[in-house]
């Protein structure tokens, strides 16, 4: 069996090379637990892997407790008010530790539209206390509906309703950006988190354990935990000088919304509103997902497309135009859909590779979120991992019992998150490979594939959300008891005469 450093290192070459060749070909093997590629062995005579699916991680005398106070409470810095930044300030301030954020926009409203929150995050949220602020806002689809991109077939159904709650203990749910941002916001408020907007951090020092802030101010505390995104400042710092930031992948996404009214009023299209649910259209090189949120009002959609030019070059007043022009010949229904769009902002698609260190060589200064492990939207999970992240840093320093074990805990903690978001970076780069083939054999292997899944001819299924062992490791994973049962492991180690 392979140790953690052993998995690390295939993890970020499958990244490596998913990146170079845009996730089309070469990869039949992942690094986590999956058998999504196995059809691909069988169309080429190799080998098939037959994973075991994922044991849930339980600690069921743990979960309706009132959270453990933390035996050395600590004074935090989070930079960034985004859904990583908050989620570690609540779950941090739950265990009695002092936390101020520090947000460089003048106001809290996430740029962007719909976010999926699966049950990875969502039974992580709803522990802490989100759920009635949330109320109204959340839609909880039924079903994810792969399609295929010419006349809009099924080619795989996850049911989500009831089967995910009961198979993970947490629903599924889909929501406006802003609305969960503000939700999480109010929560961390309500504990007493201070949260400061038009404050942001122009530079750390790790060595102290300061930073100072855009107006000059300089702030001190025990720890620095910088969630301050994709072009983070703290990255840089905790490497050493040497930034590692993301890169494109070779696609970039269009987002945009369509009034569900406009919707409603063709009978073409509507049908897609009587239930709530996601659909999924796949074809080469190009894939469309789509939701309702808002209550309902909103239809959400993703367009991704091939694209290697530089972002400075585009030009976002022909925008519409162009992404027309990119499902031109895709399912009738769908392109109807597109015709309803208004106004979409086009976005560069970017993915890390699983970085050496969060830590500064200090100990004082980690960095979370897409800050430390920024991934394309394909498995769903980007925001997830913040808060998996948050949670995990949260519950391992509830259970040091002196400051000397501080550096230990936030080592461990660096050690086992740079491998759970690593394989999450891997997997979603593999669903762009499992999504984008061209019609061909590989195509029709893959089709042929997810629909003896639907049938229950096999137990696996290159839909990664509907094969059991991705989504056991995917939505099963609890990381609080994840993070609980590798410090307890180290300390009975170190403990051991």
């Amino acid at each position: 069996m392979k140790n953690q450093e052993e998995k690390l290192e295939e993890c970020r070459s499958h990244v490596e090379s998913l990146l170079a060749r845009k996730g089309h070909a070469g990869l039949q093997e992942t690094s986590y637990p999956s058998q999504s590629l196995n059809f691909l062995k069988r169309l080429q005579g190799i080998p098939q892997r037959f994973d075991k699916v994922p044991k849930l991680n339980r600690d069921a005398s743990h979960q309706n407790e009132p959270p453990r106070e933390a035996a050395v409470k600590l004074k935090i810095i989070i930079a960034g008010a985004g859904l990583g930044g908050l989620a570690a300030a609540i779950a941090l301030r739950r265990r009695g530790h002092e936390v101020t954020v520090f947000e460089k926009a003048p106001e809290l409203g996430e740029v962007g539209a719909g976010i999926q929150v699966p049950p990875n995050s969502c039974r992580l949220l709803e522990r802490w206390g989100l759920r009635p602020y949330l109320q109204g806002k959340a839609v909880e689809p039924d079903a994810i509906r792969l399609r295929r991109w010419q006349n809009g077939e099924v080619l795989s159904h996850t049911k989500l309703v009831p089967e995910f709650e009961e198979n993970f203990e947490a629903p599924y749910y889909v929501v406006h950006r802003a609305n969960l941002q503000l939700a999480m916001y109010e929560l961390a408020a309500s504990l007493g988190v201070r949260v400061r907007v038009n404050a942001g951090v122009r530079s750390y020092n790790a060595e102290a354990t300061s930073v100072v802030l855009e107006n000059g101010e300089t702030h001190h505390a025990d720890l620095i935990v910088a969630a301050d995104g994709v072009k983070s400042e703290a990255r840089r710092v905790v490497l050493g000088g040497q930034d590692q930031p993301p890169q494109q992948c070779g696609y970039a996404a269009y987002r945009a919304m369509v009034n569900t009214d406009l919707m409603r009023a063709d009978p073409e299209i509507s049908w897609l509103l009587d239930i709530p649910g996601q659909n999924l259209w796949v074809g080469e090189g190009r894939h469309v997902m789509a939701y309702s949120i808002a209550g309902g009002k909103s239809f959400n959609m993703v367009l991704s497309h091939p694209e290697d030019s530089d972002p400075s070059t585009w030009n976002q007043n022909s925008v519409l135009e162009d992404m027309k022009r990119h499902f031109e010949g895709w399912d009738p229904c769908l392109v109807k859909i597109i015709s309803l769009i208004r106004t979409t902002l086009k976005w560069p698609l970017l993915s890390g590779k699983p970085l050496p260190r969060w830590l500064s060589s200090s100990g004082n200064l980690l960095i979370i979120g897409d800050a430390a492990h920024s991934m394309v939207p394909y498995m769903s999970e980007g925001a997830a991992m913040a808060v998996e992240d948050g949670a995990a840093l949260a519950e391992i320093l509830s259970l040091i019992e002196s400051p000397s074990e501080l550096r230990s805990a936030l080592q461990v903690f660096e050690r086992h998150r740079i491998l759970r978001t690593g394989q999450m970076q891997e997997a979603s780069l593999v669903n762009g490979k499992l999504w984008h083939f061209a019609d061909g054999p590989e195509q029709e292997a893959r089709d042929a594939a997810m629909r003896s899944k639907v049938a229950g001819d096999v137990e696996e299924s290159p839909n990664q959300f509907s094969d059991p062992v991705t989504a056991q490791w995917t939505y099963g994973y609890d990381a609080e008891v994840e993070i609980r049962e590798a410090w307890n492991e180290i300390r009975a180690r170190t403990s051991t005469p």
